[in-house]
């Protein structure tokens, strides 16, 4: 059994990560707004940008590892709050990767695909990163600032979707609860990605923390796919009505923030070191649907206090 200290125990990684693996290992949850109740594992309230809080929960909570998950990802508030980003994104992974060195606690830092500027795809953990908004660029300084002070980190780049509390984290709840009301939405067809499912996400993470993995490493599904044709699998899996679909660039949404379009990350890294294929879009999606059978959003929604 390992001691885990979870930050952004209440988002999507960090609570699906939580609950996967809260009856078998030790994990302490880090939440910020959104509290938590009859969890399996403990929680603890803090805003992680205020001074000396990192130092107090590493001491509180004496982990084994440290699972970093939490940031500020809303790409459009980034763009209206400069500052609040670089200090989620960029400044706090770097004071807790000091920490946990001083400390000799193995950090695992969660990262994104969107570092990348998306003008290829295929992108290895070698390829220059070129962040094209205010969340990429302070996701990357943050990247840069555990691996800085901490070279032993395991800095996971990822792209993911699934279930969440608030029924509002992912891309693939997006399309969901519209398509089940009936309501037309937008799909990009010139972005391309390749998620996980965040179960898959977090036991590949499991994985890679049981082997010691450290350094940057691509998670994500070894298949890519576009987001008009990710909302089109979605609503032919869950029997809905795919032609609520209008099929657009991302050029037309009028989005605040620059998007890149192709952010597809080659995985030869973490397919060699798990000596594993990583799962496909059909088993993600499939995964999805199978927690949508078992009631797993709504027992998530007991959950929040």
């Amino acid at each position: 059994m390992t001691r885990f200290l979870v930050t952004g125990a209440s988002g999507l990684l960090g609570l699906n990560f939580a609950l996967r693996f809260g009856e078998q290992h030790e994990i302490i949850g880090v939440v910020h707004q959104n509290r938590l109740r009859n969890v399996p594992f403990q929680v603890l309230q803090a805003d992680l940008t205020h001074l000396g809080v990192l130092q107090a929960l590493v001491e509180k909570a004496n982990p084994e590892v440290i699972l970093h998950c939490a940031a500020l990802a809303n790409v459009d508030t980034c763009e209206s709050q400069n500052d609040l980003a670089y200090r989620v994104n960029a400044e706090v992974p770097g004071e807790l990767a000091k920490i946990a060195r001083d400390t000799g606690i193995h950090l695992v830092h969660i990262s994104t695909d969107a570092v990348f500027d998306g003008a290829r795809g295929n992108y290895t953990e070698e390829d220059q990163p070129n962040p094209q908004n205010t969340y990429a660029r302070t996701k990357l300084a943050g990247e840069q600032a555990v691996q800085n002070a901490n070279p032993d980190a395991l800095v996971a780049r990822v792209n993911f979707y699934g279930w969440s509390i608030s029924g509002q984290r992912s891309l693939a709840e997006h399309f969901f609860y519209n398509l089940s009301a009936r309501k037309q939405m937008k799909g990009f067809t010139d972005v391309f990605f390749c998620p996980l499912e965040v179960n898959h996400l977090a036991e590949i993470l499991m994985r890679l923390i049981t082997l010691k993995a450290s350094g940057v490493y691509h998670v994500a599904s070894g298949e890519a796919l576009s987001k008009y044709n990710f909302g089109q699998r979605i609503a032919r899996r869950f029997g809905l009505d795919s032609s609520l679909i209008q099929p657009v660039s991302w050029r037309e949404a009028g989005l605040k923030a620059a998007r890149s379009p192709n952010l597809t990350l080659n995985v030869d890294k973490l397919r060699n070191t798990l000596d594993d294929e990583p799962p496909t879009q059909d088993q993600g999606l499939e995964r999805f649907y199978q927690l949508f059978c078992a009631g797993y959003p709504q027992r998530l929604l007991t959950l929040r206090q």
